[in-house]
């Protein structure tokens, strides 16, 4: 019976595809919008019959949100009198919230365990992507703030992310943990100097702003996240299994009011707009790997590098852009990054998983 489902469930996908292709082709957008939809939730609901496809389902939900968006945008941007746009700080909040409840001050020890991995990584982080990201801007000759938007993006901290790919890719999972931990505190600091230094080519930007901005939407929901973990985790264990549903679920919404609010933009500059995209974030992982061979690192912990490299907090982008008042420009770099961030490190991971690299003994793995 499972077979059955697979197979019908698998024709049903590609029949649905067939039609959207038709549709759009025939320039009835509407329509192949709902049916392209359909399509990726077909697909998602296939994939979460597969043990091997399941960890892609998520990313899948999200191009199926971002279709929605675009096709009907009108629905994404008010409701009634209320901007959407204003939901994105308190769900970023909610989210980095999330993260701080399973986070505690044992995740600096890798800054003390191994200190010379942890400055490549965070060095090579803050180095690597901002450069990589402002080059990429002028090569592609994108608009003033479009192009700010995909510096946003390189001048970010690790991605949230990161430690869960690091897992599934049996890299230095403390290293990656410690990475992510350390370029968040440095965020306030090293995000709006890099952002003033090299968007400011293209953008306006307040130092002072973009610091205050970080405080509120990431440092202060992380260090209460992590108050909540270390006073009262015993009695909120629920936490830990409602939070990561609230955060995938919040990202979604995220992405989804970008887009809409975006979609003229995104329509004109889409396709070039991921291409860009996915090569900065191949470029930071190359760069990072290497990066960590050539301060003499393993393979293990230049693995671990090129992942935190790679892997920027495109939540934290959206919602600076929001507080810039540009989400439908600065803010399409950050939405357009997370999809390709999610499938693109989620085969490498599973790449690297397969081909694992035995650690030294202080590289721990768990």
């Amino acid at each position: 019976m499972g077979i059955t489902l697979k197979k019908i469930s698998l024709l049903a996908t590609v029949a649905i595809l067939i039609i959207a292709t038709y549709l759009f082709l025939s320039h009835k957008l509407v329509e192949g919008g709902l049916f392209l939809t359909v399509f990726w939730l077909l697909l998602a609901f296939t994939m979460m019959q597969s043990a091997k496809f399941k960890k892609f389902a998520y990313t899948v939900f999200i191009l199926a949100s971002v279709t929605v968006a675009m096709t009907f945008p009108e629905y994404f941007i008010t409701l009634g009198s209320f901007q959407l746009k204003n939901l994105i700080v308190p769900l970023l909040q909610i989210i980095t919230f999330g993260v701080g409840c399973t986070m505690g001050w044992r995740d600096l020890s890798g800054v003390f365990k191994m200190p010379k991995a942890v400055l490549v990584g965070v060095l090579c982080h803050y180095t690597i992507m901002p450069f990589v990201g402002f080059t990429i801007a002028k090569a592609f000759g994108f608009p003033p703030e479009i192009a700010a938007g995909v510096v946003l993006v390189g001048c970010m901290p690790s991605g949230l992310a990161s430690n869960v790919i690091a897992f599934i890719a049996k890299a230095n999972l403390a290293l990656s943990v410690t990475i992510t931990a350390v370029s968040t505190l440095l965020a306030p600091l090293m995000t709006p100097l890099l952002m003033k230094f090299l968007g400011g080519q293209f953008v306006p930007v307040s130092f002072s702003a973009m610091f205050l901005d970080i405080l509120k939407l990431v440092i202060i929901p992380i260090f209460l996240g992590v108050f909540v973990n270390h006073f009262f985790h015993k009695k909120a264990v629920w936490i830990d299994h409602v939070m990561p549903k609230i955060s995938m679920a919040g990202i979604a919404c995220i992405i989804i009011i970008i887009t809409a609010a975006g979609r003229n933009n995104m329509l004109h500059i889409g396709i070039t707009l991921v291409v860009a995209m996915f090569l900065h974030m191949t470029a930071g992982v190359f760069l990072g790997y290497w990066g960590g061979r050539l301060f003499g690192l393993s393979k293990l912990n230049s693995r671990t590098i090129a992942i935190e490299v790679g892997m920027q907090n495109g939540g934290l982008a959206s919602g600076i852009a929001v507080q810039m008042g540009k989400i439908a420009t600065v803010g399409l770099a950050p939405a357009v990054n997370g999809p390709i961030m999610n499938t693109t490190f989620s085969l490498l991971a599973t790449y690297w998983g397969s081909k694992p690299i035995e650690p030294r003994p202080e590289e721990s793995v768990v």
